[in-house]
């Protein structure tokens, strides 16, 4: 089995719970993970387990050293202004 789901099977393990990727936009409430022993909370970021947006931001993700020189990764969202969307009359008008 070479080809899991669009990963490898050797990275197929560790992206298995997380329902986000980095960079997305979120809204609060958002859930990020599930079966989230493999994350850690971060910035702006509810939960232990099943981790969730606090508020609205961009996703992004750090790695730490861990105990025993493991790494650990923490999910943070980065708060920021909502991404400019542009409305159906204003595209009629550019146009």
């Amino acid at each position: 089995m070479t080809k899991v789901g669009g990963t490898i099977k050797r990275y197929y393990k560790e992206t298995r719970g997380m329902k986000v990727s980095g960079g997305q936009w979120v809204k609060s409430g958002t859930v990020l993970t599930r079966q989230g022993n493999r994350w850690k909370p971060g910035l702006n970021i509810i939960g232990i387990t099943h981790l969730t947006a606090a508020c609205d931001g961009e996703v992004y993700f750090t790695r730490k050293r861990g105990h025993y020189k493991r790494a650990v990764t923490f999910i943070h969202i980065k708060p920021q202004s909502e991404p400019k969307s542009v409305s159906p009359s204003e595209a009629k008008s550019k146009t």
